[in-house]
């Protein structure tokens, strides 16, 4: 009898809340630390992140407009949704990145405690960064934030569950809506996430998870008019002038992060993740007679 051939996965890319093979029908070979093949993933292309746009956009209303209680609630259940394939996700990085399981283990764990940190942020958002503005008028002057749009996010290229979570989560929290490019070298686990999304709550077009090369998919977000704002979390220096310029030219807002800086808990976890990603409307009301 002859030896059974292992069935390698071949991912798909999360976009509209459904997994779909890239429209150019290519894909490419995900490896792990030793070069073994692991798996095929989708070689996204710029129709693609156009598609995942258009979705993003048609999404956010519904998302910006539910409540901070009921956001905090699906971010929430999605931290419950990677919590319960934890142990897949720890056996994947230990596979394919070759992570000691302990170090594996903390950083999925950190994962998951960063989805719950920004589930408990959404209803926080308005008091901390809005308030009531001092005016020397017959007036109250109130600043309340709400979310920017639609963000891209370049996810960092190593860390790839932590990094991506830590990269989409602080949008989100906010009322956004996120079209993220995942780790081009690290591209399965972001793609399982995606499968943990798409059996949670998270409504349709939230979070859109594509993979594919980054030179080429990154300027084709950065250049998109329906993308109102954009991390870079790559860390490439030749990258981050290119990102920068295109964002530019659509009054994009561009935000660099160091991955290291992304992964640190101490940065993580602060507010100044979620502030840059959120506008202030101020309104006026008149008091007294």
């Amino acid at each position: 009898m002859s030896p059974r051939l292992t069935v390698r996965k071949t991912y798909k890319a999360y976009i509209g809340d459904a997994f779909v093979r890239s429209e150019s029908g290519r894909t490419d070979p995900a490896h792990d630390h030793q070069g073994a093949l692991v798996a095929n993933v989708p070689r996204c292309s710029r129709k693609d992140v156009r598609d995942a746009v258009k979705a993003a956009v048609a999404a956010f209303p519904g998302w910006a407009g539910r409540t901070a209680y009921n956001r905090g609630q699906i971010l929430y259940r999605a931290a419950e949704a990677v919590e319960s394939r934890g142990d897949e996700f720890v056996a994947a990085a230990v596979r394919v990145r070759g992570l000691k399981e302990k170090a594996a283990r903390a950083e999925v764990e950190a994962a998951v405690d960063t989805l719950v940190h920004y589930a408990g942020w959404t209803d926080k958002i308005g008091a901390v960064l809005g308030g009531v503005n001092p005016v020397a008028a017959p007036y109250l002057s109130f600043s309340v934030p709400e979310p920017t749009g639609v963000i891209g996010v370049v996810c960092p290229p190593e860390a790839d569950l932590l990094g991506t979570v830590a990269a989409i989560a602080p949008p989100l929290a906010a009322g956004n809506v996120v079209v993220a490019l995942l780790s081009e070298r690290w591209p399965t686990a972001g793609l399982d996430l995606g499968e943990a999304l798409g059996v949670s709550d998270v409504p349709k077009g939230v979070v859109a998870l594509l993979s594919g090369r980054t030179a080429e998919l990154a300027p084709a977000l950065a250049a998109h008019r329906g993308v109102d704002g954009l991390l870079d979390a790559s860390g490439d220096a030749d990258l981050r002038g290119e990102l920068g310029r295109l964002g530019a030219e659509t009054i994009s807002r561009v935000r660099h992060v160091a991955p290291a800086a992304l992964a640190a808990a101490e940065t993580r976890l602060s507010l100044s993740r979620i502030e840059p990603w959120t506008e202030l409307k101020t309104a006026w009301h008149p008091v007294g007679a």
